[in-house]
């Protein structure tokens, strides 16, 4: 006996926790929804990944676990483009979990939709309850749910202790694309179930659950009137009773051979019928009633299929009694497959007994000759072995429709499209996850551990319901005592002509819950391993409604020639993403993901590939925080398309990188990354545009080699084509780069893009610059709707070449915010260093940070005064945050000691170290400087 699958299961003997509400069955009418729950540590790393966000998501929980959050999933963000407001409108790459954390920068929790890419490049609309945390708990917790499978279908409803399906009119299905994320009311306590799924141990909750209480639970929106409380839906709720019966009802084989007994003396066949494939078990306790009937033997001789008897229509009779797998699965095979090597060795064909028998293996054989007058339903010609024809004709079709992109999901989904409703009512592809994962190929063989992600699906809907079979994307293992476990280990297919209800109730339970009783039972199954290159890659599953003929050894010979040409191409398609994701991987490692938040200007970009199927290209930007708040541009083009480039294009970025620490003018620049390209070789020619913003003095110098010119908006908003010497490109040497510095005003922007967005196939370069010199910019737009704005104007999807855009907003830095003191080489300046610094910090009212920048100060300016031949600054400037400065003219920059190394000198860099937020080096054109920063 199980659970009902109506109910909502209530946990006995345990005290509710402190902060929640108690027992776990819902108040009044809730939501029950499928959450994934992700917990961000003070690190910024993944603390806890759910079962439910490895299913949303597709990342293992322990690929990420500890694991960086910021990169981890690419977030698309709405445009809001004045006019272009729609749902088509394609939004641009963020970071998931840093747009979550700026949300909730304020410590307020925040709830809504914020689309995602999954592991798989697709794009997942997704609902969000973001809670910032404080304390060591964590600095996040993110619950998220699909909002696709809630806004087509609706939520399913919970009432007191019975689930209900979400009463909508007819008329409404589909409708509840209005449904959004909220937060409920303050001061609620948390609901058993949410607080279930929460991480950790219950004392360790406390913070999770003040969290909630305090921001609002979850909560659905479905319109403007009407909002649900959230409670999580757990898959595997009401399974305990069924789950403690597997091992009863899916025996070992030692607990079968125990059981069964040994095998019965064989009887000769009766002539003219099948002979059975096993012997004669001793009987089961619900069996040995029917056994002994007098009658049972002949009955059983009279039956076409082995187990069972044949109605006055002709259709075999249900099994009786509480039967195992073993006993309704199809094993009477000619050849007597065995599944384990203590299983009973098959009679031979001579001597197969005629009685009903319980089968203890279901692997099906080739298909052997179908007896005269065997029963058959409106699709089974096809699949005999009277019909080759169509057996062929079928083989053809998938040959045709099945691998036609290599799109590993996309071909999943025509394998199932092809199969259905014309061979089976319900079919679904479940790959190996490590193969989707990692696409790489696992080094030991399927086990009871192995996890299976639905990769597609297709049903009959004319058919039969199928709400509660699960969506694609889900997780599932399958353990050997099920028929697709069976199938998966032994790489063959295991047939089940007719499913028991109590098959279908542990079946259902490895599944993850009761509810899907009704979906397998009485249904005739059918697994198939998908096996390509001797590996299996998974498992496709088929079902049949019993208004329909059974599956038989003759389907499971055709199809597993079906699926093992299906597998080729699932097979090509994993492939194919393994080398598309290399070389996709290559190029955003060297692209950066999010704008630096440098003091002074505010910076945005957007990449977009010329080849949106492999994402790969040779363009690329960057912007380098320099010594005294100033910040280098960079925008580049390496010539060609494809990996070579994308390579090609890593050495420049870092190069200029590196080059760029040095502090070098433009020109100068340039020109040591033109020497770097002949050393690299021949084919390595790329364009380049290089320009240094000082928010101080509000100057920016540029320099060109051979790239598109930039545009500068003026406050004004009109938009002026720079006029810079272009030179020649990157790597063909001999030709000078002259640098051009320009004055701008607060309030300007700088647009600096590859030539893919301004060039047209055919057409002049210089419609395109004219278009971005035109009134296309609002200065008073952000940087961010700047790019959205410029790329759907001049973007078109027809467009083959990389594009690579980068706006910059100059905003300067005020000159009361800057302090800036000369001194002398004297250790006399020391104490006048000191004594400056103090009268300054108290001029901006920052006291209580005076005694940690003075002693800082005092350090640095120490070892200045030691080192430098000539003279020493030293600079304060204050933004977001306090910036110190000290430079000199010595070039060699310091270096931190080991503690156990320290005497009584040098102990500057180390007392920095540990009170300075964050601080570093840099050479200079002459010299070097040392900085820190603290917070404000």
């Amino acid at each position: 006996m199980v659970d009902d699958p109506n109910s909502t299961p209530r946990p006995t003997g345990t005290a509710p926790e402190p902060g929640t509400a108690p027992g776990d069955q819902p108040s009044g009418v809730v939501a029950l929804v499928r959450l994934a729950v992700v917990l961000v540590d003070r690190e910024g790393r993944i603390a806890q990944w759910s079962r439910a966000a490895e299913e949303l998501f597709g990342h293992r929980a322990e690929a990420v676990h500890d694991r960086p959050a910021a990169g981890l999933l690419p977030a698309a963000e709405p445009r809001s483009v004045p006019g272009q407001a729609g749902p088509g409108t394609t939004g641009r790459r963020r970071d998931a979990f840093t747009t979550l954390a700026e949300l909730t920068s304020d410590g307020a929790a925040w709830a809504g939709q914020l689309p995602v890419v999954d592991r798989e490049e697709h794009l997942r609309d997704v609902l969000w309850w973001a809670y910032p945390l404080e304390g060591p708990t964590g600095r996040l917790l993110a619950l998220a749910a699909d909002a696709r499978p809630l806004r087509s279908a609706g939520p399913r409803l919970a009432l007191g202790e019975r689930l209900l399906p979400f009463a909508a009119a007819p008329g409404a299905l589909g409708g509840f694309h209005r449904l959004s994320a909220a937060l409920g009311a303050v001061g609620r306590p948390v609901p058993g179930t949410l607080a279930a799924v929460l991480p950790g141990t219950a004392e360790r909750r406390g913070p999770l659950l003040a969290a909630l209480t305090r921001a609002g639970l979850p909560a659905l929106r479905l319109d403007p009137s009407t909002v649900l409380p959230l409670h999580p839906a757990d898959p595997a709720a009401g399974t305990a009773h069924a789950a403690a019966g597997i091992g009863r009802r899916y025996p070992t084989a030692q607990q079968r051979t125990a059981r069964l007994g040994p095998p019965a003396p064989p009887e000769p066949s009766a002539p003219g019928r099948r002979p059975a494939a096993a012997p004669t078990p001793a009987p089961l306790p619900a069996q040995r009633e029917a056994a002994a009937a007098p009658a049972a033997a002949d009955r059983a001789a009279r039956s076409d299929r082995p187990g069972g008897e044949l109605t006055a229509g002709g259709v075999p009779a249900p099994p009786r009694g509480g039967t195992t797998i073993e006993q309704t699965a199809v094993g009477a095979s000619a050849n007597g497959h065995r599944l384990h090597p203590g299983d009973p060795a098959p009679p031979t064909a001579a001597t197969a007994p005629t009685a009903p028998t319980a089968v203890p293996v279901p692997v099906p054989v080739p298909v052997p000759a179908a007896p005269p007058g065997a029963p058959t339903g409106r699709f089974g010609p096809f699949l005999t072995n009277g019909h080759a024809g169509e057996q062929l004709a079928l083989l053809n079709e998938v040959g045709g429709k099945v691998g036609t992109t290599l799109d590993l999901g996309f071909t999943a989904h025509e394998l199932c499209r092809v199969l259905v409703p014309r061979v089976a009512d319900f079919a679904c592809v479940d790959l190996v996850d490590g193969l989707i994962s990692d696409s790489e190929l696992p080094a030991a063989r399927p086990d009871d551990d192995t996890m299976l992600r639905r990769v597609a699906l297709a049903r009959n809907e004319s058919a039969g319901q199928w709400d509660h079979v699960l969506s694609e994307g889900s997780l599932v293992a399958m353990p050997r005592r099920t028929p697709p476990g069976m199938a998966l280990q032994l790489n063959q297919p295991v047939l089940v002509p007719v499913v028991t209800r109590d098959v279908a109730v542990d079946y259902a339970a490895a599944l993850g819950g009761p509810e899907l009783v009704p979906v397998v039972s009485g249904r005739s199954m059918l697994v198939v391993p998908l096996s390509a290159r001797g590996t299996v890659l998974g498992i496709l599953k088929l079902l049949r409604l019993p208004d329909r003929d059974p599956f038989d050894e003759g389907d499971a010979a055709t199809l597993k020639e079906l699926a093992a040409r299906a597998a080729l191409s699932l097979d090509n398609a994993r492939l194919h993403r393994a080398e598309s994701r290399v070389a996709t991987t290559l190029q955003r490692s060297m692209i950066p993901t999010r704008p630096p938040q440098i003091p002074g200007v505010q910076i945005a970009h957007r990449y977009l590939p010329g080849d949106s199927r492999a994402e790969v290209g040779g363009d690329w930007f960057d912007a380098i925080q320099l010594p005294g708040s100033r910040v280098a541009l960079v925008v580049g083009d390496v010539m060609g398309h494809g990996i070579h480039s994308a390579a090609a294009m890593g050495r420049f970025r870092t190069a200029m990188q590196t080059l760029a620490a040095l502090d070098l003018p433009p020109g100068q620049l340039l020109r040591h990354l033109d020497n770097l390209a002949h050393k690299l070789g021949d084919d390595h020619l790329a364009t380049c545009l290089y320009a240094v913003y000082d928010p101080i003095n509000r100057t920016c110098e540029l320099a060109s080699a051979g790239h598109v010119p930039p545009v500068l908006v003026h406050p004004d908003g009109t938009g002026e084509l720079l006029e810079i010497p272009a030179g020649a490109p990157i790597g063909v040497g001999g030709v000078p780069f002259v640098a051009k510095t320009i004055d701008v005003s607060d309030g300007s922007m700088l647009v600096l893009c590859t030539d893919g967005l301004v060039e047209v196939r055919g057409g002049d370069i210089g419609a395109g610059l004219a278009a971005l010199c035109g009134n296309l910019i609002d200065p008073r737009q952000s940087p961010e709707e700047a790019c959205d704005v410029v790329l759907d104007r001049l973007h078109s999807d027809d467009r083959k070449d990389d594009v690579a855009l980068l706006v910059a907003r100059f905003d300067g830095v005020a000159p009361s915010e800057v302090a800036t003191w000369d001194l002398t080489v004297d250790q006399r300046e020391v104490g006048r260093a000191r004594a400056l610094v103090r009268e300054q910090l108290a001029a901006w009212h920052l006291e209580s940070i005076g005694d940690t920048v003075v002693l800082l100060v005092s350090e640095l300016v120490t070892n200045a005064v030691r080192v430098a031949r000539d003279r020493v600054q030293l600079q304060l400037i204050r933004v977001d945050k306090l910036l110190v400065e000290v430079s000199d003219d010595n070039h060699n920059l310091p270096s931190l000691e080991p503690a156990e190394q320290l005497g009584e000198t040098g102990r500057g860099l180390t007392l920095v170290t540990k009170l300075a937020e964050r601080w570093g080096t840099a050479r200079k054109a002459v010299g070097k400087v040392v900085w820190f920063e603290l917070p404000l």
